[in-house]
C-alpha cells in the first residue's frame, strides 16, 4: 500500500502536542534512559518501539479499566489501548527529531464482522537514511499477535481482510485522529470503552 502524508512539511511530524507531550518530566527521564547519543535513528526507533510494545501493557490484554491518553500518563501507568500507545511512541521518537505520524486500520473488533468493527491505531516513522516511511505497530504481542520492528517488510499486529470489512487507511496523520482522542477523553472504563464505544470508521 502506498502511504500518503497529510502534510508535506516534515517538521509537522515533529510537533509537540497535548497527547504527544515529550517535554513532560516523566517522558524526558525515559528518553534519557532509553537512548544513547551514539545511536542512529534506526537504533533509537527500534529501542523505543520495543519498549512501548513490550513494557506498556495493552488495556484489553490485562483487562485493565484505566483509560490513558497523553504520552506522560501512558508512561506513568504503563498501560493503554493502541491509541494511547501510539501517542507514547510518537512522543519518544519526536523528542529525538525523528518524524513520526499516526496511521489507522479498520478491523473487526473481535472474530467476526457481525460483532462489529473498530479503528486501530499505529505509527509511521520516517527514516532519512533510506528516505522511507515505515509503519510500526506497538499494540503489544500476545499468542495471536507477533509484530516486529522491520524495515524491509511490514510485520504489523494485524493484516486487514477486506472481505470482512477491514481496511488500511493510507494517510499518515500529523496528529492523533480527533475520533480516537475524543473516545479516550469521554470514557473512564477502558474495558467498557473497548467493547462498546470505539469508533468504527474515520469518516
Amino acid at each position: 500500500m502506498k502511504l500518503v502524508c497529510e502534510s508535506k512539511n516534515m517538521k509537522d511530524y515533529l510537533l509537540e502536542l497535548n497527547e504527544v507531550n515529550y517535554s513532560s518530566q516523566i517522558v524526558e527521564l525515559k528518553v534519557n534512559e532509553l537512548f544513547d547519543p551514539t545511536h542512529t535513528d534506526m537504533e533509537k526507533a527500534k529501542v523505543a518501539y520495543e519498549f512501548v510494545r513490550d513494557e506498556i501493557a495493552h488495556s484489553w490484554d490485562i483487562q485493565g479499566t484505566r483509560v490513558t491518553c497523553n504520552a506522560s500518563d501512558v508512561l506513568a501507568f504503563k498501560e493503554g489501548i493502541c491509541y494511547a500507545k501510539s501517542n507514547l511512541l510518537a512522543a519518544l521518537l519526536r523528542s529525538q527529531g525523528i518524524p513520526t505520524g499516526f496511521c489507522y486500520q479498520r478491523l473487526m473488533l473481535f472474530d467476526t464482522p457481525e460483532k462489529g468493527h473498530c479503528i486501530h491505531a499505529l505509527n509511521a516513522v520516517f527514516f532519512q537514511s533510506i528516505n522511507k516511511w515505515i509503519r510500526l505497530d506497538a499494540r503489544g504481542n500476545n499468542k495471536g499477535i507477533h509484530a516486529l520492528f522491520s524495515l524491509d517488510e511490514e510485520k504489523l499486529a494485524f493484516t486487514t481482510q477486506e472481505e470482512c470489512g477491514e481496511k488500511d487507511y493510507p494517510v499518515i496523520y500529523v496528529k492523533p485522529h480527533p475520533k480516537t482522542v475524543a473516545v479516550l477523553e469521554e470514557y473512564t472504563n477502558a474495558i467498557e470503552m473497548y467493547k462498546y464505544h470505539l469508533p468504527e470508521s474515520l469518516l
